[in-house]
């Protein structure tokens, strides 16, 4: 089985998400002020990037795999649930 992307396409895909994800927290206009002033500000601002960059590069990474297959997605270890939304 091939990869369903290239390196190139993977790459570019998760530069896009990262440089939006940046320019949301430290904005390329100098005359945008920086938000929070606090460490704790600071640390939710680059979770927040995390949760928007990471889940892209799993996803081309795992794209780039070709023997990469979704097989039983198991139960959910919070509620037991067998239901799973893609």
């Amino acid at each position: 089985m091939s990869a369903l992307t290239t390196r190139q396409d993977a790459r570019e895909r998760l530069r896009k998400v990262f440089e939006g994800a940046l320019d949301h927290l430290i904005p390329p206009d100098e005359s945008v002020p920086l938000k929070g002033t606090r460490f704790t500000d600071f640390e939710d601002q680059v979770e927040v990037l995390g949760r928007e960059v990471l889940p892209v590069a799993l996803e081309e990474r795992a794209a780039l795999e070709g023997n990469a297959e979704v097989s039983h997605p198991g139960c959910c270890p919070f509620c037991g649930s067998a239901r799973v939304y893609l």
